[in-house]
């Protein structure tokens, strides 16, 4: 009777699952539709305005919900980690894998960008070229990581376009994080007067999960708005001036998506079928969101409850990679985008040069804390080879199209070093990895 009851559960949470995958197909499909057409009406058209603002409310409310939701989670974690014998060796063993599938990602971003040489190919014109406001360095990295203040948030003020000035409130996510670090191990340090603190960390987690649980219920919605306003912004005659760039990052990003997770899977006697098939809710919402925190909450979700990646590891696991782990936005991306500047601007770079690149994306991935975009970590990658910031203005246009691409395989780069390193520490349910299908029907 158990075995039966366990089948029909089974069988009502793999069609949950489904609908939910094909719901985000077909807004896809509705939003490249509706994208075309405010294309062919004008940027100013109520149809264009409106996607754009479908998708920017839907970006808006996940972004957040992520502050709490990295705090709790970093705080509860290490407080489960401190429950764990092999704690130390787990987090060791994390950040390792980390920097593993980092390098193999920039040596592919290399080996394409001088194979390919899309800098010669360019249909752009250097006058496009514009130094971006803002710019990565080492100092400011640094200093980015001290908390400015303890919820990790900041101001900032530019010029509108009617010139007057305008304030904006953000969050550093790295802040966050480091916040929630110390502030746990000092909860665990503190020890049983430390447990109603933490029983309230646990129950405020178990709320924001379940509010952004809700809100990912929207995404078919939401994907309707940012593809189509990608689309509608964009389109693909922006695509075609730096076509050559465009394919050399898709590739790139394919190569590791397709073939190194695979190998690395295989090599760990893993599927990797059953790795994409659990792993898919998290890389279809994080290509369509254009942000690994946003898609945080699935990414745990399918890590723990699809793919068998014990909880007390991957609620430290998880939330650190959304905010340190990207092997295309750290790693393929500029690799091949400073290869794209050097030979645009006809700047020979040495295999010091090449050294240097793999160093700034192994080291300094971290700088691009998760968010939308990879121009922090490009702009870090060219002032430290000495290459003309204004290049990076060249590929500003065509960004947000690569940039869904990108962070799909940021997620599954996520999802994946948690899943190795469980499975490597025996820890892995490896039933439930067999069988995974999504995060339909997990709810929080």
């Amino acid at each position: 009777m158990a075995v039966n009851l366990d089948t029909m559960i089974s069988d009502q949470t793999s069609r949950r699952r489904f609908g939910f995958g094909w719901q985000v197909l077909a807004g896809m499909v509705v939003g490249l539709a509706l994208g075309l057409l405010a294309r062919q009406w004008g940027p100013e058209s109520g149809l264009a305005v409106g996607l754009d603002t479908v998708g920017s409310i839907f970006v808006q409310l996940l972004r957040a919900l992520v502050p709490p939701l990295v705090f709790t989670a970093i705080v509860a974690s290490i407080a489960n980690l401190g429950a764990l014998a092999n704690a130390a060796r787990l987090v060791w063993r994390t950040l390792f894998w980390f920097a593993v599938t980092a390098l193999i990602s920039v040596v592919i971003g290399l080996a394409l960008g001088l194979l390919l040489e899309p800098g010669h190919h360019a249909g752009v014109s250097a006058a496009a070229a514009a130094a971006p406001r803002s710019v990565g360095g080492w100092l400011d990295f640094l200093k980015g990581i001290v908390p400015a203040n303890i919820i990790g948030l900041y101001a900032n003020t530019r010029l509108g376009d009617d010139g007057l000035p305008v304030t904006t409130l953000g969050f550093n996510v790295l802040q966050i994080v480091v916040i929630g670090i110390v502030t746990g191990i000092a909860a665990l340090r503190v020890g049983e007067p430390a447990e109603p603190f933490l029983a309230f960390i646990r129950a405020l987690l178990a709320v924001v999960r379940k509010l952004l649980w809700w809100l990912i219920r929207l995404t078919p919605i939401g994907t309707i708005g940012l593809f189509g306003h990608a689309v509608a912004a964009y389109g693909w005659d922006t695509l075609a001036q730096l076509g050559q760039f465009a394919l050399a990052v898709y590739l790139g990003i394919g190569i590791v998506l397709l073939l190194v997770y695979p190998a690395i899977l295989l090599a760990h006697g893993l599927n990797p079928v059953a790795f994409f098939r659990g792993a898919w809710p998290a890389i279809q919402l994080g290509f369509v969101s254009r942000s690994s925190i946003g898609t945080l909450p699935v990414t745990e979700a399918v890590t723990e409850r699809a793919l068998g990646v014990p909880r007390a590891y991957a609620a430290f696991a998880v939330p650190l990679g959304a905010t340190t782990k990207m092997d295309a936005c750290a790693a393929v991306y500029p690799a091949i985008a400073a290869l794209f500047i050097a030979q645009f601007y006809g700047l020979p770079l040495g295999i010091e040069d090449y050294l240097l690149i793999v160093f700034v994306s192994v080291i300094g991935s971290a700088a691009t804390a998760g968010l939308t975009g990879a121009l922090v970590m490009l702009t870090l990658t060219l002032s430290t080879l000495g290459l003309p910031l204004e290049g990076a203005g060249l590929l500003l246009a065509i960004d947000p199209i690569i940039d869904m691409g990108r962070t799909a395989v940021n997620v599954a780069g996520q999802i994946l070093v948690p899943v190795i390193v469980a499975k490597r520490e025996g820890m892995l349910d490896e039933t439930a990895y067999a069988e995974a299908g999504g995060t339909e029907g997990l709810a929080f």
